[in-house]
């Protein structure tokens, strides 16, 4: 369980001293820390890190499919195996970092996140990339919540909002770079690397943010040390394991008895680690997973916010690499290029966000899903009124607007609901909620996906990815909405607390 944390002695860690003529009173907070706007950038270079890696396969599937000969189900593991790992896995790394320390493990997670990435750039075969990508997933899930955790504890709560927004911009612009720079660097053929490069270039980021991370980061122990609870971490990794397993290899396999036997055992398996937990905690114990924090109705109705929004627009980002590559023929580069007006628009959103996100409040990110949810329907209305056919001018404009609301929405998310719950578990909350970020993800690549692929079913023309992508926009459109019903619901819950 998280609890507030001291410093150490160490120049890196030294916080700034009130001035001496300042005769702080007994009962004053301690001054800030004074490197901490020097130290987000290094934390946000590896939550970039890990959320490109999670959507810049996407775009290699075609070239990883002819060099190294992946099957249908290897390309399922090798592009969602990660998120697999890496939302399974998210809970445990908070837990670690409480444990050993949030920089420590921030500066372990990095480092084996590095040599990951270059096992997946070294990869013969498909099955050596699997195993690879499920490590790298394993190793970003131990370095990602020591980002939140860092953030949440050495930020002022006047300043931590506008920390969290940061993050979030990282979260989207990580994804939509995934495609965008992934494109140019498959084109680009650095140093005839091919899609090695897209793994490789992990190597030197990681390795620059880990030096920058040694002068900067705070030397923090916790005032508790916490004791590590397996049967939690287990329990809530294999529930989680349960359910996206079977939605990534489930439609390759054309959806086996053990693939609807593992979705219906994760029910019971998260009944029984729910179970536990409470008792645990009765006890006097230490969960891995805070039950209190789920009688908090903001953070509550923050992870409905958080489930809909990321299954709605991570999916149709899935959705429209396929149709435009598959169903259009770009090339991964065109195809980058095509998405970069999406991008472009979710950046400028995103960096406004954080600013305006203190006047408005939980109402940005209702006003966010909103314009995303107008976008998903400009979109589906489109693909209806083209008579079963698409073309790149043709997305392009909905495309801005569901980029421009999820700017707005994703950066104000993170930072109203984890100052908006006051907490005191943050580290808890922090690791929950990042856990459902990477779950909705995951879930809605998998899930979506699937609809995505049976309506496309065998055919290979561009009516039939255009119909594949109106369903994934009817999906979408759906998920929007709750989105932001839940969202306004959240913001009248904020205005009466």
């Amino acid at each position: 369980m998280s609890t507030p944390e001291k410093t150490e002695s160490a120049d890196s860690s030294r916080v700034a001293s009130p001035p001496p003529t300042a005769a702080p009173a007994a009962d004053s907070p301690p001054a800030p820390y004074e490197k901490r706007w020097l130290m987000l950038p290094v934390l946000l270079a590896a939550m970039f890190m890990a959320q490109f890696d999670l959507y810049v396969v996407n775009v290699a599937a075609p070239s990883l499919e002819h060099d190294i000969h992946a099957g249908q189900a290897a390309l399922e593991l090798i592009v969602a195996g990660y998120g697999f790992t890496f939302a399974s896995g998210l809970i445990t790394g908070g837990r670690l970092g409480d444990l050993f320390g949030s920089r420590r493990m921030f500066l372990y997670g990095t480092l084996a996140f590095a040599i990951a990435s270059l096992l997946c750039g070294l990869a013969q075969n498909p099955t050596e990339l699997v195993v690879a990508r499920l490590l790298q997933g394993l190793t970003g899930a131990a370095m990602v919540p020591q980002v939140l955790a860092m953030i949440t504890a050495v930020f002022p709560p006047t300043e931590r909002a506008r920390a969290l927004g940061w993050f979030g911009v990282v979260i989207g612009v990580g994804a939509v770079a995934g495609q965008v720079l992934g494109g140019v660097l498959l084109q680009v053929n650095v140093l005839g690397l091919g899609w090695r490069v897209i793994f490789l270039v992990n190597v030197p980021i990681a390795l620059v943010a880990v030096v920058f991370a040694l002068r900067l980061l705070p030397h923090r122990a916790s005032a508790v040390r916490p004791r590590l609870d397996p049967v939690g971490a287990i329990g809530v990794s294999a529930a989680l394991a349960l359910v996206l397993g079977p939605l990534v290899v489930g439609r390759s396999e054309h959806w086996p008895v053990w693939s609807w036997v593992c979705m219906i055992a994760s029910v019971p398996v998260l009944v029984l680690v729910l179970r536990y937990e409470g008792a645990l905690t009765r006890r006097g114990g230490q969960p891995m997973l805070d039950l209190t924090l789920f009688r908090n109705t903001v953070f509550v109705r923050g992870l409905l916010v958080c489930l809909g929004t990321f299954c709605s627009f991570f999916s149709l980002v899935f959705a429209l690499t396929l149709v435009l590559q598959s169903g259009l023929g770009l090339s991964p580069l065109k195809a980058g290029f095509t998405f970069a007006p999406l991008g472009v628009a979710f950046a400028v959103a995103a960096i406004t966000s954080p600013r305006i996100v203190g006047r408005f409040g939980a109402r940005l990110v209702t006003t966010g899903t909103a314009v995303a949810a107008i976008g998903m329907l400009a979109l589906l209305i489109d693909v209806k009124l083209s008579g079963g056919g698409t073309s790149v001018a043709r997305l392009i404009g909905p495309m801005i607007v569901i980029g421009a609301g999820n700017g707005l929405a994703v950066p104000a998310l993170t930072g109203v609901v984890l100052a908006g719950a006051k907490v005191a578990n943050a580290g808890a909350a922090a690791g929950v909620f990042t856990t459902t970020q990477q779950f909705s993800s995951a879930a809605g690549v998998a899930g979506i996906g699937t609809v995505f692929f049976a309506a496309l079913g065998a055919g290979h023309g561009v009516a039939h990815y255009a119909s594949a992508l109106a369903w994934v926009a009817s999906v979408d459109l759906a998920l929007a909405l709750l989105s932001c019903g839940a969202s306004a619901l959240l913001a009248r819950r904020l205005r009466a607390a």
